[in-house]
């Protein structure tokens, strides 16, 4: 009897799970293993507590761009220009390394600048145009300088826009108080659902990452329900942990889409974005 007719016959048998135990054991030790070395090189070289920055994989800055051209319906390779953008743009990077270093935060945050899953954030709002842009939830404001990134280069194209940042935080914000993003952005600190309920002009894109609890999200999202402008666009960075936003998609009659993004070389799993339209 050969090896090969020999497994099969024990794969057969209540024998099996022991047989491939070793297998088994080699494959979880081998990925443990790598989560080890990337955990211990990230203790080292990171001073981040929460809100982890990182780079996609490229297959999944791949997926990003098919998922904001299905969104948004707009050629994929328009979508990849908009990544390319972004990441391109030396005077945010620059802007985004120098306030950091000078913050008082400094200490808890990475100076090398890495967007992850905010620069297909920054690709809606280049291929959506929108007027009136409101995130909840700030923290440094590294995903509100993309964002005020993209409006900036929306008016250069004649398509004015303004971004609403809402935190509860006082010091939140500190990448968006000056600069030329500053001058597109209003940063209002105070209860999310409170500020959302004195808006005084529509929304068009409004984007849920504050406080991450399931009843707080739905909260948001019925709060900026009404005030929402015509084809207005929701999106969650929540989208790894409730199904809020897919829940609020189906009562009020929208489509929706989740995208998962995949971290290269980082412990953390990563998080995503989903987008009711």
């Amino acid at each position: 009897m050969d090896a090969t007719t020999l497994r099969r016959a024990i794969a057969r048998t209540r024998l099996a799970p022991v047989a491939a135990f070793p297998k088994r054991l080699v494959s979880v030790a081998r990925h443990d293993a790598k989560v080890l070395r990337t955990s211990a090189r990230w203790l080292v070289t990171s001073r981040e507590h929460h809100n982890y920055t990182y780079d996609l994989t490229k297959l999944s800055r791949q997926h990003l761009a098919w998922f904001v051209s299905v969104v948004c319906d707009v050629p994929v390779k328009q979508v990849r220009g908009y990544l390319a953008e972004v990441e391109s743009d030396e005077p945010l990077r620059r802007h985004i390394e120098q306030t950091t270093a000078g913050a008082a935060r400094r200490g808890l945050a990475d100076r090398h600048v890495r967007y992850a899953r905010r620069i297909g954030w920054y690709a809606i709002v280049r291929a959506t145009r929108p007027a009136h842009v409101v995130e909840t939830g700030v923290d440094k404001g590294l995903g509100s300088c993309v964002l005020a990134s993209a409006l900036l280069r929306n008016a250069d194209e004649g398509h004015p826009g303004r971004l609403t940042a809402l935190d509860i935080n006082p010091e939140a914000g500190y990448l968006v108080r000056d600069g030329r993003w500053s001058e597109v952005v209003d940063l209002v600190i105070g209860d999310s659902i409170a500020s959302i309920g004195a808006l005084d002009r529509p929304v068009d894109l409004f984007l849920h990452d504050s406080d991450h609890s399931r009843e707080h999200e739905r909260r948001e999202f019925e709060a900026v329900e009404p005030k929402l402008a015509p084809g207005g666009m929701l999106l969650t960075d929540n989208v790894t942990t409730t199904n809020v936003l897919a829940e609020h998609a189906e009562r009020t009659g929208r489509r929706f889409l989740a995208y998962r993004e995949t971290p290269a070389d980082h412990w953390y799993r990563g998080d995503g974005i989903g987008v009711a339209w």
